[in-house]
């Protein structure tokens, strides 16, 4: 039923747009046929709102019809097709057919061949649209994403005599004219980008988030320079009167139906709600408007950038919290924000959303907007791959000859952003250490490696030095102070990234660390005897009278006790001195008594027992003769 329900919703809202929206502009560009003379001439076609339109520019080349493969839906390979331009011969600008396969998928399988442009050729009678592919799957956005070469959409007569020529063997040459797809009047180019919040959206989302930090850098360059004029914009809905009151309505509306946005997980029963998703983008709209009030228009890209990174839907961040954080962090006034902002509950009309509603009707050249994302330069509608290099080709093109700036002469962009407001990001200024670093890309916000110690933290609001030498830089931000010629600090190289008081102090060892008093809170010198003193870090006891303090046994003892006891020990120590002595030559004398016996032994025995080194000595016996 629920699902139903979303069907159906999103169904009237189709209705809703197709009704009170229905003008809708092809953006051109000029295609001549140059050879052969039977269909020489200017006919229309249409930009296709992928790959990178060579705006400012123009293309000659030859056409090729394929005998095979005719709607280019699988790859030319696989037939042996190539259509890499030969050395000295004019690009290949191939010809398919429209059906069977997204547009994009036939440009993608002709620019792996070799093609180095791709006309479409429509299939049945009708005014030109805008080759778009609204509906991809990570599949095919793999190849989307990496389409580089201009595309465009023919009517199905000027199909019909392209193939019909190039089948009778003539040499088909055409020019493609990108000089006026971008009205070119004065030095300052006016654009606009119709974008959304909405960070679950899928391919789309991803894509336009990656554009928006890859071009913040060029963006402001432009804007600071007075070169540009830069509206962002977002798309909002109206529920039928019919639903106002219904579940449905109540969770993607505000201002009582009057502003919608489909819910972005696609699933009304969790996650974030439509009306989140209005809110943040009117947040956003009174940002950029708040800021150019301040005259730092350009401040919005910051925002949006900073929102994307800190307060994204799936960590759950994608709250009014989160963005007053952002808000803050740009020095920009939150109470006029929300005053801009209005009551999103009010049974009435929202001004700023009122305003955008109405911007999407197209004007004069510019057609309906009905594309998420829409790039507008000089009130045309940009086609093309949103991506930093493409955008920005369009833009200078859109500049009078001769007055395109800098950065459109050369890909070297300096941003310098950290030099303002220090970009937003974390600082410390005593140290002069920050986390803002300037890139190509703008600036980003990532805590710095100073002297080889490595600060670690969001780079926003917070940075801390962690690992060995940490102390050695503003003391790792930790709490120090000396006195007489003494420095105590709560910072201690193996103690990782936090800050503790030394002993004797007390406190949160980042800003402060007081003095322990021992004395008042009876931590140090509690005998009856004893009086306490404290000092700065540390403390004092004495004893009154003749009494002498022992610290070890937090105790007094008398100084003649003390005496005696050191004369007694003195005595002690001279007894036990002779006693070893007088030991030592009794044991000398003992020793030299055994000696002395032993050898005396030895000489009697030897008379009577010879030993067996001494030579026997012969008995003269008589054997009883005369």
């Amino acid at each position: 039923m629920g699902k139903f329900l979303l069907g159906f919703i999103i169904l009237i809202w189709g209705c809703l747009i197709s009704s009170s929206l229905s003008r809708f502009v092809v953006e051109k560009n000029s295609l001549t046929v140059t050879s052969p003379d039977s269909i020489k001439g200017t006919h229309d076609s249409a930009i296709g709102n992928f790959g990178i339109p060579q705006y400012g520019g123009s293309m000659a080349g030859t056409v090729v019809y394929p005998k095979e493969n005719q709607k280019g839906c699988k790859s030319f390979d696989d037939f042996g097709i190539s259509f890499k331009t030969k050395s000295g011969g004019l690009p290949t600008i191939v010809l398919v057919e429209r059906g069977d396969c997204l547009f994009a998928l036939k440009v993608w399988n002709a620019q792996n061949a070799g093609a180095s442009a791709a006309l479409v050729a429509d299939n049945i009678d009708e005014p030109l649209i805008t080759m778009d592919s609204p509906q991809e799957d990570g599949a095919s956005a793999k190849y989307i994403e990496n389409i580089t070469i201009p595309s465009a959409l023919i009517d199905k007569e000027f199909g019909e005599k392209l193939k019909k020529s190039i089948s009778g063997g003539d040499m088909v040459n055409i020019n493609l004219d990108w000089r006026e797809a971008v009205p070119h009047p004065d030095d300052r180019v006016e654009y606009e980008l119709w974008t959304n919040s909405n960070d679950e959206c899928g391919t789309k989302c991803d894509m336009l988030m990656e554009f928006v930090k890859d071009f913040k850098g060029a963006a402001q360059i432009l804007e600071k320079g007075g070169y540009t004029q830069f509206t962002p914009h977002y798309i909002t809905w109206y529920c039928p009167q019919a639903f106002t009151v219904s579940k449905q309505c109540k969770s993607q509306c505000i201002n009582h139906g009057r502003y919608c946005a489909p819910d972005p997980e696609q699933d009304f029963s969790s996650g974030y709600e439509g009306k989140d998703v209005v809110v943040e983008n009117l947040r956003q709209l009174c940002v950029y408007r708040v800021a150019k009030e301040m005259d730092k228009a350009w401040a919005w890209w910051d925002y949006v950038t900073d929102f994307q990174i800190r307060c994204p839907m799936k960590q759950k961040k994608y709250n009014k919290e989160c963005a007053d954080t952002v808000i803050k962090s740009l020095g920009v006034d939150i109470k006029k924000i929300e005053k801009c902002m209005g009551d999103s509950n009010a049974d009435s009309d929202n001004p700023v959303l009122k305003e955008e509603q109405n911007a999407q009707v197209g004007k004069g050249t510019r057609g309906d907007v009905t594309i998420l994302p829409t790039l507008v330069v000089n009130n045309r509608q940009y086609r093309g791959k949103l991506a930093k290099g493409a955008v920005l080709k369009a833009i200078c093109s859109g500049f009078e000859e001769t007055t395109e700036p800098a950065v459109c002469l050369s890909d070297d962009i300096e941003t310098n952003e950290c030099l303002d407001n220090n970009g937003g990001c974390w600082q410390d200024k005593v140290s002069n250490v920050t986390a803002c670093k300037d890139t190509f890309r703008g600036k980003v916000c990532e805590c710095p490696l100073v002297d080889g110690v490595q600060f670690k933290g969001d780079g926003y609001s917070a940075c801390e030095a962690s690992g060995p030498g940490r102390c050695k830089i503003n003391n790792g931000g930790c709490w120090h102070d000396t006195r007489a010629g003494q420095t105590y600090s709560a910072c201690a190289e193996a103690g990782g990234s936090n800050c503790k008081c030394p002993p004797g102090f007390k406190g949160d060892g980042v800003k402060s660390c007081e003095d322990v008093d021992e004395c008042n809170e009876k931590k140090a010198c509690q005998c009856p005897e004893c009086s306490c003193k404290n000092t700065w870090g540390s403390y004092d006891c004495s004893c009154s009278g003749d009494l002498l303090y022992i610290k070890d046994h937090d105790t007094c003892i008398s100084k003649k006790a003390s005496e005696g006891k050191s004369a007694w020990t003195a005595v002690w120590v001279i007894l036990i001195g002779l006693a070893m002595a007088a030991g030592g030559a009794y044991l000398i004398y003992k020793y030299r008594i055994r000696r002395y016996m032993d050898s005396e032994i030895r000489a009697i025995m030897a008379q009577y027992m010879p030993l067996d080194s001494q030579v026997e000595v012969p008995n003269h016996v008589h054997d009883g003769r005369a």
